[in-house]
């Protein structure tokens, strides 16, 4: 349980996709206008991440690896990423047809965030079994949650600033405001060995 943990609240703080790993960058800036785009994209990606290492997971153990075709992995895993996103577009443009309008062109891009594949890749190199690998991908997805939100929220107070020099309005302010955050979650290194260690 304390390895599982770990690793849950280590791909939150400490090794997040979005601002350690820097994986996923295009949604982060392009979905986070406003909070519930930004939330609704958190919950597809959440969902597609755990969903695809569910399906990912036994294809490189028990397929790909035995018949010495591991070097297929990611040409497998993308189409794999792809059909599952195509699942998570079709059923949201049915249900939740106000968030998937929101999301616009950014929903089929989880086909391309390199986020998902990322966290497909990383569980079968660092060795993690099937339970490992879930946490893994949820913590993940959590971290890219917590990233969108707390970017959202930021972006709010910049998009309504005026005080701000013209020179540094718009994309400049964002960038900086999203460095500021990444610099920020810097101090979550050595957390967790400090906690479970």
């Amino acid at each position: 349980m304390k390895i599982m943990l770990m690793i849950l609240f280590s791909m939150i703080l400490i090794n997040n996709y979005l601002l350690s790993q820097f994986l996923g960058i295009c949604s982060f800036l392009g979905v986070t206008k406003k909070l519930d785009s930004a939330v609704g994209m958190s919950y597809a990606v959440i969902f597609v991440m755990v969903l695809a290492t569910v399906v990912t997971w036994p294809i490189q153990t028990f397929l790909l690896d035995p018949n010495g075709i591991g070097y297929m992995q990611t040409v497998v895993f993308i189409l794999v990423i792809a059909a599952l996103v195509q699942l998570v577009e079709i059923t949201m443009k049915k249900y939740m047809p106000a968030l998937h309008k929101s999301l616009g062109i950014f929903l089929p891009l989880i086909t391309t965030n390199c986020a998902v594949l990322g966290v497909a890749i990383t569980n079968i190199d660092n060795g993690y079994n099937f339970a490992q690998s879930i946490v893994e991908s949820l913590g993940a997805g959590l971290g890219y949650m917590l990233a969108m939100v707390l970017f959202a929220g930021i972006r709010s107070k910049i998009d309504d600033n005026e005080s701000i020099p013209k020179a540094f309005q718009g994309t400049p302010a964002i960038l900086i405001a999203a460095s500021i955050l990444a610099m920020s979650f810097m101090g979550f290194s050595g957390m967790v060995d400090g906690i479970f260690g």
